[in-house]
């Protein structure tokens, strides 16, 4: 089957954007700027990268609530309409199939947000209507992003952080939400996919440079936000994601809750922690983290952090090895001395 476009596609390729597949859709990878430049301006300044590809399954009716509560792990009792949540989908034995934001867009009306591959296993577990393809998703992130999104509109600079609204723009209706993927401040906005070249040029226009899902990552990297099939996935649990926090134990049963019960008596045996590299040279996925030359866990994704200046990774590894601790990434026969750390490795304030 062909890799689907965003409706943004031929604006991405008129500015010089090399496409790659991406879980089923051809999706920019960076632009001429360079993935470096990019990532650097989220940080200081603003962008804005299409995240098109992922899904939007869209709930309505008076049993939308109870669907999404019975399924998914957060509770929706924690927040109301005109707010975002962020939430599991597990597998029976407690496995997180798919990490998901709830949007709360009324009183009986719900956007779900799968990645970009699980839209169709999300709606099989909640039912509801795929609208992906009548969207396009654009988040605009960085300390700046409010500041250059209010000279576009000042509504669209309005909405909080996990906060979701319904803003007009140009004669159409632009469902927005205070999240990212980041680490740093912004929205994403929902916009209807015929208007959605004029919002991207309007972005633009302002100054916010266009990003790609190269600058995504190491960017999601350095906040030590977890990717779907790296940190979260088959045999992967949130409470081994460090994400136990998105389980609610007080709303009554969810899928996957009594594996998740089992592992709360017994304990877990590995968890997420960072690493950190004094070199350049980064860890990459796979390669085995080491002590006193036994292993004791594995690299789930590595990058170099353009804030830091050296490489960085996230790594499974038993719970007591806790943040100051020195262990040996074994990159392919090199052996790379490394520090733990906790996540994130860069905070808005370090930044």
């Amino acid at each position: 089957m062909p890799d689907r476009r965003s409706p943004l596609d031929a604006a991405h390729r008129a500015l010089g954007a090399k496409m790659v597949p991406f879980s089923g859709w051809e999706m920019p990878l960076s632009y001429p700027t360079g993935t470096l430049a990019e990532h650097r301006t989220c940080r200081s300044g603003a962008v804005v990268f299409d995240v098109s590809h992922l899904g939007t399954v869209r709930l309505d009716g008076p049993d939308a609530y109870d669907r999404i509560q019975r399924t998914l792990t957060n509770d929706l009792g924690k927040i109301g309409v005109g707010r975002a949540q962020y939430t599991h989908l597990l597998g029976d034995d407690g496995s997180v199939l798919d990490d998901i934001i709830v949007w709360w867009v009324a009183r009986d009306e719900f956007h779900v947000m799968p990645n970009a591959a699980n839209t169709q296993r999300v709606r099989d577990a909640i039912g509801g209507e795929d609208v992906t393809g009548g969207r396009a998703i654009l988040a605009v992130q960085g300390p700046e992003a409010r500041r250059w999104l209010a000279d576009v509109q000042p509504e669209l600079a309005e909405v909080g952080r996990f906060k979701v609204a319904t803003v007009h723009w140009r004669g159409v209706d632009c469902v927005v939400a205070g999240t990212g993927y980041t680490g740093e401040d912004g929205v994403e906005i929902a916009v209807p996919a015929p208007a959605a070249p004029d919002l991207w040029e309007a972005l633009l226009d302002v100054g916010i440079l266009p990003a790609g899902l190269g600058a995504r990552d190491t960017l999601r990297l350095e906040a030590g936000l977890p990717l779907h099939g790296h940190e979260l996935g088959p045999g992967i649990t949130p409470a081994q994601a460090g994400l136990d926090w998105v389980v609610s134990w007080t709303k009554g049963d969810f899928r996957g809750r009594q594996a998740l019960e089992a592992e709360r008596r017994r304990g877990i045996e590995r968890i997420l922690r960072g690493l950190e590299v004094e070199g350049r040279q980064p860890p990459r996925a796979e390669y085995k983290v080491t002590l006193d030359g036994a292993v004791v866990g594995e690299v789930t994704s590595g990058n170099f952090s353009p804030t830091l200046g050296r490489g960085i990774a996230l790594a499974f590894l038993p719970p007591p090895l806790r943040a100051g601790a020195e262990v040996t990434v074994d990159a392919r026969g090199q052996r790379m001395p490394a520090r733990v750390v906790y996540p994130p490795f860069v905070s808005r304030r370090r930044a």
